[in-house]
C-alpha cells in the first residue's frame, strides 16, 4: 500500500468510527465464544506453524459487513481476505486493518488466550484502535492524539515506575521468521536472561493491551505481522508507552514498512533505556537470514 494520506473530501469522525468498530468486535467476540465449544475445523495456512479455523473467517466475515455497510468508500486489509478495494469505487484513503481472531493457534489447542482487533489508518498512518477480548467481554480503544480508554469508559494511563531489576516482557515474532533465524534466538534469549518473565503469548493484542494496563512492562517486536501491530501499538502509546526502533531511533508506525523495519521496544518510559541497550546490542551482533 502507497503513504497516502487521506482526502479533505472524506473525513472520518474518529467517535464514530470508534463506535463502529467498537460495535463489530464486539459483536464477533460474542461469535467466538458462542462457537468456541464447537468443534472446529483447523487448517494449515501458508508454509510455517500457523493455522486458520472456520472461526477465524466467520468473525471476519460478520466484522467486514459491518465495515463495509458503514463505510463503503473505505479499503480494508484483512488477516483472511487480504486487501479489499473500497465497495463503492472510491480511492479508499481510509484503510481498516482487521485481525478477527489474534491467537488461532491458541485456539486450536484450547487455550483461552486470544483477542479481535480493528484499526483505522488515514493512509499509512494508524488513528483508531480497537482490541476486544472475547473471553472477558471486555473492550480496549483508542484514537491518535485522544487517549486510550478501558472498558469502562475511563482513561488508561500508565503510572507509576516499572519493575527495574525484572521487569515482566512480551516477546512476538512474524509467522515467517526461522526457527533458526539468529537475531530472533540472540534477542529472545538476550531478554529471557535480564527480565523476571518473557511472555510468549502467540497473541500480540493481548499482550498490548497488558501493556496499556500496567500489567506488564514492555512488548518487544522482531519482524511482526502488521495486521494486528496497529490496533495494539496505538493503544499502549496513547495510554503512555514509548516506542522505539530496535536500533533505538524513533518509531513511527506506518504500515506500509516491510517486516524488516517493523521490529520494535515499546515499554513504560522509565524502563526504554534498558531495553533499547539489550535490543541494540543483540541486533546489531547478529545478522537475519
Amino acid at each position: 500500500m502507497s503513504a497516502r494520506t487521506p482526502s479533505q473530501a472524506d473525513p472520518v469522525d474518529l467517535m464514530q468510527a470508534r463506535r463502529v468498530a467498537i460495535d463489530a468486535a464486539e459483536a464477533a467476540g460474542a461469535l467466538l465464544r458462542r462457537r468456541m465449544c464447537e468443534p472446529l475445523g483447523v487448517r494449515a495456512k501458508g508454509d510455517g506453524v500457523d493455522v486458520v479455523t472456520e472461526l477465524d473467517t466467520a468473525a471476519e466475515a460478520l466484522i467486514l459487513d459491518r465495515l463495509r455497510a458503514a463505510y463503503p468508500g473505505h479499503r480494508v486489509v484483512a488477516e483472511e481476505s487480504g486487501v479489499l478495494e473500497a465497495a463503492d469505487g472510491g480511492d479508499g484513503d481510509m484503510v481498516w486493518l482487521v485481525d478477527p481472531l489474534d491467537g488461532t493457534n491458541n485456539v486450536a489447542i484450547g487455550m483461552p488466550v486470544y483477542a479481535v482487533g480493528l484499526a483505522l489508518c488515514a493512509g499509512s498512518v494508524p488513528v483508531l484502535g480497537v482490541v476486544h477480548d472475547p473471553v472477558t467481554a471486555r473492550t480496549w480503544s483508542a484514537a491518535r492524539g485522544q487517549g486510550a480508554l478501558g472498558p469502562d469508559g475511563a482513561r488508561l494511563r500508565l503510572t507509576g515506575p516499572g519493575r527495574v531489576r525484572h521487569p515482566v516482557l512480551a516477546w512476538t515474532q512474524g509467522h515467517e521468521v526461522g526457527r533458526g533465524d539468529p537475531v530472533a534466538l540472540r534477542l529472545r534469549t538476550s531478554l529471557e536472561a535480564g527480565c523476571g518473565r518473557l511472555l510468549q503469548l502467540w497473541a500480540p493484542l493481548v499482550a498490548w493491551v497488558m501493556l496499556a494496563r500496567g500489567d506488564i512492562d514492555g512488548i518487544v517486536g522482531y519482524r511482526p505481522e502488521i495486521v494486528d501491530l496497529p490496533a495494539g501499538a496505538l493503544l499502549a502509546a496513547e495510554a503512555g508507552a514509548e516506542l522505539r526502533r530496535l536500533d533505538g531511533s524513533p518509531y513511527e508506525l506506518d504500515i506500509d514498512l516491510p517486516p524488516a523495519d517493523r521490529g520494535f521496544v515499546a515499554a513504560r518510559p522509565d524502563l526504554m533505556d534498558s531495553l533499547l541497550e539489550t535490543a541494540a546490542a543483540t541486533v546489531n551482533g547478529a545478522r537475519p537470514v
